[in-house]
């Protein structure tokens, strides 16, 4: 499962700064998402096979091997989209998710 979030400071922003922000943020919060993104994780979040590993954080545009992802759309749009969370395991409780995602999303603005 992956979480694709926004709001509508991340809709309307059109400011980079504001997407780094978030994303720095959850790289600093890495235990508290990974506490809630479903069991066995270290099992498939290897740095392996499109997936960064379990233990580490990174993000970028159109990156497919990163723990967020930020949509090519997201940057064409002139910094204006979502971004998507690739750490969630299907077997999460999705309100959890939800739950620390915004969470960690409030705390930069």
């Amino acid at each position: 499962m992956h979480a694709n979030f926004s709001d509508t400071k991340l809709r309307e922003s059109g400011d980079e700064k504001v997407f780094n922000n978030v994303c720095e943020a959850f790289g600093k919060n890495i235990k508290r998402h990974m506490d809630v993104y479903g069991e066995h994780n270290e099992l498939r979040l290897t740095g392996l096979h499109e997936t960064q590993s379990i233990h580490s954080f990174s993000y970028g545009v159109s990156d497919r091997g990163a723990s967020i992802r930020i949509p090519i759309g997201t940057v064409e749009d002139g910094w204006k989209g979502r971004l998507e969370d690739r750490r969630p395991a299907s077997n999460a409780d999705p309100y959890k998710i939800a739950s620390v995602i915004v969470k960690t999303t409030k705390s930069t603005y």
